[in-house]
């Protein structure tokens, strides 16, 4: 197994663990409910009120890639690791009964989540696919949004990523994802595994991520929005994301009040848009 597939199989299995673990306990640095994340993202009460709990519950996301997006009734949204539905089920609203919103996903258990939630939320207009995002399930130009809500930044082959979007996307194809971007991380926080799982590590500056879009052959690329994390949000974030089973008892991954401190402004959520000519 070469070193990609390692990265995706611990990420795999941490989130495997993340939605099958009781709430709202958390092992990391006290009580700290699933859903921390939704609530942190920018999602509006009467967003979350209208989704199933469990959806909201079990997000694990950094913004909301659906609220400064064009979504008309009657298109087709590709949701990029959908987890366990919060955006495919927003998307799916947004769409229509004659629209389709498609949720990818590499992890069984979140899979099995979607579809329990995607039936709650009564949707047939849903359809979640098991494969990874850097060689889509998805034919080529047949999706009029791709979405993505902080799972990027987990993908071992960025540029892979992108050029999938590129793919997929129909000509006027337009891109809303929202992901965690960071500058000037130590070594120390870049080798960490589960800094990895918890969105942390692998994450790249908001400056390479518009270059690799561009790259990608992708237009109009700009950020819509940033959400700066200062050290009380950058710890909920990381709190509410992953509990690793080496973690318990300390906070994640080792970050101390120091770390959170010297983090503060070097990581942050970003709304990236693009465009396909």
């Amino acid at each position: 197994m070469g070193d990609q597939e390692k990265i995706r199989k611990s990420v795999s299995e941490a989130y495997s663990r993340a939605v099958t673990r009781p709430s709202p306990e958390s092992c990391c640095s006290g009580p700290v409910s699933k859903g921390v994340a939704a609530m942190l993202a920018g999602y509006s009460s009467a967003e979350l009120e209208a989704l199933p709990a469990d959806a909201v519950k079990n997000s694990f996301g950094c913004g909301n890639p659906l609220a400064f997006s064009e979504v008309r009734p009657g298109q087709t949204v590709l949701d990029l690791g959908s987890g366990a539905g919060i955006d495919i089920i927003l998307a799916a609203k947004k769409v229509g009964p004659n629209g389709k919103a498609i949720g990818i996903d590499m992890t069984d258990e979140m899979i099995e989540r979607a579809k329990i939630n995607i039936a709650a939320a009564g949707l047939g207009n849903v359809e979640v696919r098991k494969g990874i995002i850097e060689q889509m399930p998805v034919e080529s130009n047949s999706v009029d949004w791709v979405i993505s809500n902080c799972v990027i930044n987990l993908s071992p082959e960025k540029d892979k990523v992108f050029r999938e979007i590129a793919r997929v996307l129909r000509p006027g194809g337009q891109m809303m994802v929202s992901d965690i971007v960071a500058n000037g991380l130590p070594d120390w926080v870049r080798g960490s595994k589960s800094l990895y799982n918890s969105c942390i590590a692998g994450a790249i500056s908001e400056d390479d991520y518009l270059a690799g879009l561009r790259v990608a052959g992708l237009s109009n690329v700009e950020v819509r929005e940033r959400i700066m994390y200062d050290p009380d949000m950058l710890k909920a974030f990381t709190d509410s994301e992953l509990c690793d089973s080496d973690c318990c008892g300390t906070p994640i991954a080792g970050l101390k009040e120091e770390d959170l401190k010297q983090f503060a402004g070097k990581i942050y959520s970003a709304k990236f848009y693009a465009r396909k000519a």
